[in-house]
């Protein structure tokens, strides 16, 4: 009987075995039968590399990376000449439409570049992503802007120079360009000729003093550089982040004093739906030249969260930032960043010895980052608390060197008009 138990185990264990691999089979068999754009999906979760390799495994699956919708090529540890040989390879033997495209190396591959360009327009791409941040800036061939059906374009370390044919991106709803150079006329045509964009990045740019953008459906927007002038018509714009370099001379190159309505109005006139406005870097003090304590020719009922950095030893970016607070009547949110400069000037100090009587009814929540201790900043403090009555906290990071016990006892002495208000000083 045991010899038999014994028998009958290693024949059910035989059993066992052979139907898993039977059933191996099948789902092998299942998997290559897959139709070549099913393929192509599964194979472009994949490294490029290993997508290209899968190619040996068996006739059915030679040619099914070449249906892939998705390219990601990155160059790491490749010696150049095999990452172009790849570059190369993949795009000359692609066979349909390339959906997602994304480049990216540390190496230089300035004389490539224009040809990969104008093999990647044949295959009409709907997504491009060109990071080869290696040596100088590359100039983007004009094939890459005949494209008509691209959705999504992000460039890194690029010169941007339209063609003359240009007849724009008119499906384009995301643009990110980073560290580039470009012209007054070409970005702004650049950006006109995307009806539909929604998403704006532009960040470190050269060759650009007066930046124009005029776009409709816009909803998000970043803008990090140094410019002159900036003039926004984006009636739609829901989140905006605006930073100018503490080096930029826009504020002394642009002489706005006998049309101070119309400086602010280009700058913010526009933005009626906003709701989240950054305004970091110098920033507040081009605002300053033309927004002091003056009605804004917009008024920002949507807006809810303000992130601004000041140098609080200039009180025209003091007042400029309470104007903005007069314009927006729903604001909930605050964060303030302070930060000392040798271009503020100290000897302002008079413009704020009138009242100044202002409402923040919906003003929850404020934070100031790198408090010093001045006195412009405990008096900025202190409006806040007299103005905002469903206040319920103000953050403080200290940053100060000088003794804090004397600014401290200030600051819990300030009197609130919200019971709930607290002070919470952070080291």
């Amino acid at each position: 009987m045991l010899q038999q138990f014994n028998l009958d185990s290693e024949a059910m264990n035989t059993c066992k075995k052979t139907r898993a691999e039977a059933t191996s089979v099948v789902s092998s068999d299942r998997l290559s039968s897959l139709p070549p754009k099913i393929k192509g999906n599964v194979l472009s979760r994949l490294d490029v590399r290993e997508a290209v390799r899968t190619s040996t495994l068996s006739s059915t699956w030679r040619d099914a990376w070449t249906d892939m919708p998705k390219i990601s090529l990155r160059d790491r540890n490749f010696a150049r000449t095999r990452f172009v040989t790849l570059v190369d390879m993949v795009l000359a033997l692609h066979k349909g439409t390339i959906e997602e495209f994304d480049i990216s190396g540390k190496k230089s591959y300035h004389d490539e570049l224009a040809r990969w360009m104008l093999m990647l327009s044949r295959r009409s791409p709907r997504s491009v992503t060109i990071k080869l941040n290696s040596g100088p800036r590359y100039k983007i061939s004009s094939r890459l802007f005949s494209i008509g059906d691209l959705k999504f374009l992000q460039l890194e370390n690029c010169i941007i120079s339209l063609p003359r044919a240009f007849q724009g991106f008119k499906s384009l709803t995301y643009l990110s360009l980073n560290i580039f150079s470009s012209t007054d006329r070409d970005i702004q045509n650049l950006i006109s000729f995307c009806p539909v964009l929604t998403d704006l990045i532009l960040t470190s740019f050269e060759g650009i003093n007066r930046l124009n953008i005029q776009a409709p459906k816009l909803e998000y927007l970043n803008v990090y550089g140094d410019f002159e002038d900036i003039n926004l018509e984006a009636p739609n714009l829901k989140v905006a982040i605006l930073y100018l370099g503490h080096q930029a001379k826009l504020y002394q190159s642009v002489p706005i004093g006998y049309d101070k309505e119309n400086h602010v109005k280009k700058s913010l006139g526009s933005l009626s739906e906003i709701k989240t406005l950054g305004i970091t870097g110098s920033f507040m003090k081009y605002l300053s030249k033309g927004c002091i304590l003056t009605k804004l020719p917009v008024v920002f009922t949507r807006l809810e969260n303000i992130y601004l950095t000041i140098c609080f030893w200039d009180q025209r970016q003091v007042l400029t930032a309470y104007s903005l607070f007069q314009n927006a009547p729903n604001l909930k949110k605050l964060a303030v960043w302070s930060y000392a400069s040798s271009t503020c000037d100290q000897d302002q100090a008079r413009i704020l010895e009138h009242t100044l009587q202002m409402k923040m009814d919906h003003l929850v929540m404020a934070c100031v980052e790198c408090f010093r201790g001045l006195d412009n900043e405990v008096d900025f403090v202190a409006k806040l608390l007299s103005w905002a009555p469903a206040l319920e906290e103000v953050k403080i990071e200290w940053k100060g060197e000088a003794d804090c016990s004397i600014v401290l006892a200030k600051l819990l002495a300030l009197p609130r008009v919200s019971p709930r208000a607290k002070v919470i000083v952070r080291f």
